[in-house]
């Protein structure tokens, strides 16, 4: 018996699965249509239960005990609901540009490509876009497990009325890009800072101590850049090396090997309880002795569970400063809902900048 003869029972078996799971995904997509009907002109998009539908596939996957992983199937089953919701009506996510930074990234893997991704000079006007209700969602990232919190983002989050409705969490891999397939004759190295920072120690090692190292304002722009330079190269990942075909010099050049970014997902709408989910908070504390005791005792003392606390100047007065803190839980939740009383009464200043599911990752 042939090869052939042998693989024709497979592939007539796939062909058959195929058409079944054809028919139905159109069959989702018609539900999803009639949801969007009954909807109206009301928030398509519902975090709290796109997390639930993930989780809940990846607990029947462990079960099945399938050849795919938990996060294969995340990703497949994230594709198909952007699909669906397109159905329904499709969104605009705001993002720092150009395309193929790390966050356009990050906003396909939440929303899936089915969404309309759209590039913005600055994170100030990604926001400003989508409080103008220009867009539906902005993806930004707010901290680096190496390098730490993006400022900006967070000076953001103090005035702006956007609520945080999920997070993303991307694994970040740089590589070295350059318009000509060698090392020779550069003089320039593009990158954002904190991919500068990020790439330092393998920079020293591997690159001439006299090729400059010039921060720009995103990865995807200092590719950009060494596609116009044949002296330079840049920082960046592989979608901007796919975006502006450069070649690729070396790979995954990040000093830290879990070098892992988040990012929040804001909007206007408030987010639900999905069952695993978080809170972060803005607080500022009374100028005066001991007060930031007494405002993390009021998480404490009613089982909060505290997973991130940051301090930035609050720009308003010398030497004061405003806290960003992340709890684990839901603004509905009882004890989460106590502690945030206590708090109020504790804080000069307090604001609640969302809740939302936990990344699915």
């Amino acid at each position: 018996m042939s090869t052939d003869d042998l693989l024709k029972p497979h592939r007539d078996a796939i062909d058959s699965i195929d058409q079944t799971i054809l028919s139905l995904l159109n069959e989702r997509a018609a539900h999803a249509r009639a949801i969007g009907e009954l909807k109206g002109s009301g928030v398509v998009y519902r975090p709290e239960r796109e997390a639930q539908v993930l989780r809940r596939i990846q607990e029947l996957n462990g079960g099945l005990g399938g050849l795919l992983s938990n996060e294969a199937v995340a990703r497949l089953f994230r594709e198909i609901m952007s699909e669906c919701l397109a159905v329904e009506r499709p969104l605009t996510i705001t993002y720092l540009g150009p395309e193929g930074t790390f966050t356009q990234q990050a906003a396909n893997k939440h929303f899936g490509h089915a969404a309309h991704t759209q590039p913005c000079a600055t994170i100030d006007e990604a926001f400003r876009l989508v409080e103008a209700r220009q867009a539906d969602y902005v993806v930004a990232p707010v901290e680096n497990s190496t390098e730490g919190a993006v400022g900006r983002t967070l000076d953001l989050l103090v005035a702006s009325p956007l609520k945080a409705c999920g997070e993303v969490v991307l694994r970040i891999h740089h590589h070295l890009l350059r318009k000509v397939a060698n090392q020779e004759g550069i003089t320039k190295v593009y990158a954002h800072a904190q991919a500068l920072s990020q790439c330092h120690e393998w920079l020293n090692k591997n690159l001439p101590s006299h090729v400059a190292r010039v921060a720009v304002a995103s990865n995807a722009r200092a590719a950009q850049l060494a596609a116009e330079d044949e002296t330079a190269v840049a920082i960046a990942s592989q979608a901007a090396a796919e975006r502006f075909e450069l070649c690729k010099l070396a790979s995954n050049i990040e000093d830290e090997p879990n070098n892992t970014t988040r990012f929040l997902v804001l909007g206007h709408q408030t987010t639900g309880a999905s069952g695993i989910d978080k809170t972060s908070l803005i607080v500022s504390a009374p100028n005066k002795v001991g007060t930031v005791h007494e405002l993390l005792h009021a998480l404490s003392e009613n089982g909060v569970s505290m997973s991130k606390l940051e301090s930035r100047p609050s720009k308003v007065g010398l030497w004061e400063y405003v806290f960003f803190i992340d709890v684990e839980g839901h603004v509905e939740d009882e004890h989460v809902k106590n502690a945030l009383a206590d708090l109020q009464e504790r804080a000069a200043f307090l604001k609640i900048v969302g809740a939302y599911p936990k990344a699915v990752l």
